[in-house]
């Protein structure tokens, strides 16, 4: 009895508490509980979810503070003068987070009321010290502190915030004995975990107090807020380089020493990350979440998966484990709870990491926590801390000698002085070894790597070697390749008539179609740059082909501002210009007869469309019925796409589990209509493919299911 009433039994107790409601969490997702009750696609809740009713007198107070911060950011919106205009969006990320909460149900509790007031004025204090040119939350405190960001995004002109946390450390000048803090120019990019909730109001009003996770002591902390809840995929991923971007504009950040960091959906954002741009930082550490799709949503999601076989393919996109030979070249600490569900994400990486052959395998560093469910435990925090100091201290003071680089699509290209130029086929796992040995480099490609650069700069070579023999595995010549003249060192080579030969710098440019960086598909990479969305201005073909139309179009501009925070820039075909046609992917809808800019391009698109057939690959279909969906290299401007009829391809139903988030479609499809479009499909898909490696369509390919 003395024993029950003890302290040991009530820590016993509580942490046995603990590890129940983190089993809990672990099990069901944080924020909200993802499991087979989200596996009914005919059942699909909101994304974000509807909030709470706004009281009349709420409203009113939020709204008489709201117009003076409208006011402000009108005027200084006003101004010629460059520092403002570039500090605008530090101001407007707080009005456009408020107005959203109030016209999209965005309060989900009654605390969020006094959050957007205080937002409001935070505003509005920054708002009156830009006009006086004073940019008080630019700097940081001699102690720990935290700040939020905004920048215009490139995709959309939207303003997305970040957070920001620093840890300057304080410095005692031996001469004078002065203390300075300073930043030591290392900066963690903390990816945020699952938050359905988690929208612009929040986000401010958390990054703006919260210092959790502290960074180390001379270290910046960069809180993305990554488009919302897509785990840093798709416009998640380039706004967290922009806002990487952004940030070393404004503070002392060493691009050498940048870390990707992060736990839950932020450790499946690190573990994408880290495969997909392994020189982009100097370690990464990815903690719980999910590296991969199918296994994944059979483990924690209890899903039954039946996929078309393109979307098998399109896993290859950010499926971890194809990749994983790329932590070879990122310093890599994986983290997991043992009792946690999702150590299932570190797990299977580190059984692809172990069952590569045997000349390659490596371990996974995996810091498991004893009896730890869903969270970071501080003994955990504290040895993951220790081992990047460790990396940070002893970073390679130069690129380094030998490369293993793995790719699926041309998306993702370059590692260091090597970059793959072109693919005999997209969404093969492919797989380039460099080595460099003094003034000898050899290279081991496989078969589907038809071209590659290796580009070295000016201090990259050992004074004396003016001249780098390069070897190709199997090839029985060398190549003798001389400094340029400004003492960097590069070259390409290609695969032609059966065997690698060097291209000539003075080669003219190929107008051959074919897929590169940045114009190698599916139709969701089009969203990964500058858009512009073109809508039909007048009657379709048919009016059930209009109807449709007319619903995703609706659908896609809705759904890139509930899921991506943005705005869709939307034109009519009549009020597209030069300039649009050479800054932006058109995303077209309609057809010939509704959207001039179709009929403009039809005869340049792999495809016959009139008002009786819809002809793809010589397979014909009732126009009446079926609309095409595809991505293509626009022939007006052949560095940009042109998108028919299609948003982001993943819908409503993918939207509850972030790696359900993964593009659906591939290149083209063709949608019978007369089913009705639902939260996964636009309609049937009758058929669909990739193009080839010259954009053009495969002469075979698997036949969809009819029935």
């Amino acid at each position: 009895m003395r024993y029950l009433c003890s302290p040991q039994f009530t820590r016993m107790c509580t942490r046995l508490l603990m590890v129940l409601i983190f089993g809990w969490i672990a099990c069901c997702g944080s924020s909200r509980a993802d499991g087979p009750s989200d596996n009914v696609s005919d059942k699909v809740r909101p994304i974000p979810p509807k909030g709470m009713e706004i009281p009349p007198e709420k409203r009113s107070a939020i709204e008489t503070e709201l117009a003076k911060l409208k006011t402000l950011v009108a005027e200084l919106s006003e101004s010629k003068d460059k520092d403002i205009q570039e500090l605008l969006p530090d101001v407007e990320i707080f009005y456009r987070a408020v107005r959203l909460a109030l016209d999209e149900d965005g309060f989900f509790e009654p605390a969020d009321f006094d959050r957007a007031l205080e937002l409001i004025q935070q505003g509005i204090a920054r708002g009156e010290a830009v006009r006086q040119r004073n940019f008080f939350w630019l700097g940081w405190e001699f102690k720990v502190s935290a700040t939020v960001r905004g920048f215009r995004s490139k995709l959309d002109g939207s303003v997305q915030p970040y957070g920001v946390v620093f840890h300057p450390q304080l410095v005692k000048s031996p001469e004078d004995g002065i203390v300075t803090n300073r930043l030591s120019g290392r900066a963690d990019v903390w990816c945020r975990g699952r938050s359905e909730k988690g929208l612009e109001l929040q986000f401010l009003a958390t990054r703006l107090k919260n210092l959790d996770p502290a960074p180390a002591p001379g270290t910046i902390m960069i809180h993305p807020f990554g488009r919302y809840c897509n785990a840093n995929k798709l416009a998640g991923e380039i706004d967290t380089f922009e806002a990487i971007e952004h940030a070393m504009k404004s503070y002392p950040i060493d691009p050498e020493r940048v870390a990707i960091r992060g736990f839950s959906m932020g450790g499946a954002a690190a573990w994408h990350l880290a495969v997909h741009y392994p020189d982009k930082w100097f370690a990464a550490t990815p903690g719980a979440g999910f590296s991969e799709t199918p296994d994944f949503l059979k483990v924690f999601q209890s899903e039954e998966l039946k996929p078309y076989w393109f979307e098998e393919k399109l896993w290859q996109y950010y499926d971890c484990p194809v990749w994983v030979r790329n932590l070879r070249n990122v310093p890599t600490i994986a983290y997991s709870g043992e009792v946690d569900k999702q150590k299932q994400a570190a797990d299977i990486m580190a059984k692809a990491s172990w069952e590569l052959p045997v000349h390659e395998r490596f371990e996974l560093t995996h810091i498991v926590a004893p009896k730890t469910a869903h969270s970071i435990s501080p003994e955990a925090r504290t040895e993951i801390e220790r081992r990047l100091k460790l990396l940070d201290e002893h970073r390679p003071v130069s690129t380094p000698d030998q490369l293993v680089f793995t790719t699926t699509t041309l998306r993702y290209n370059k590692l260091h002085w090597l970059t793959v130029d072109a693919l005999r086929e997209h969404w093969v796992p492919t797989t380039i070894y460099v080595g460099r040995r003094g003034s000898q480099i050899s290279i081991l490609p496989d078969r589907n790597v038809t071209e590659f650069t290796l580009t070295m700069g000016i201090h990259e070579i050992p004074d004396g070697e003016d001249i780098i023999e390069v070897t190709i595995e199997g090839e029985e010549k060398k190549f003798d390749i001389r400094r340029r003249s400004d003492r960097s060192w590069g070259a390409t080579f290609e695969f032609l008539n059966g065997q690698w030969g060097l291209r000539s710098p003075l080669a003219p440019a190929s107008n051959e179609l074919k897929k590169k960086h940045l114009l190698q598909g599916p139709i969701d990479d089009a969203f990964m740059a500058p858009f512009l969305f073109v809508r039909p201005t007048s009657d379709g073909m048919h009016s059930e082909t209009q109807r449709w139309v007319e619903k995703e179009f609706e659908r896609a501009v809705r759904e890139w501002h509930r899921q991506m925070r943005g705005d869709a820039r939307v034109k009519s075909s009549e009020e597209v210009t030069e300039a649009d046609l050479q800054k932006y992917h058109l995303v077209l809808w309609g057809d010939s007869q509704s959207n001039p800019t179709i009929a403009k391009l039809l005869g340049n698109l792999p495809l016959t469309w009139d008002s009786q057939r819809l002809s793809v690959g010589g397979q014909e279909y009732d126009a009446k019925s079926h609309m095409p969906v595809l991505i293509y290299p626009n022939p007006l401007s052949p560095e940009h796409y042109i998108v028919l009829n299609s948003g982001f391809t993943y819908r409503e139903y993918d939207y509850l589990n972030n790696a359900r988030q993964v593009p659906k479609l591939p290149d083209w499809a063709v949608i019978d209509i007369r089913t009705q479009p639902n939260a996964r499909w636009p309609g049937r898909v009758v058929d669909a493919d990739f193009f080839d490696e010259q954009w053009k369509v495969k002469k075979t390919r698997p036949i969809l299911d009819q029935e």
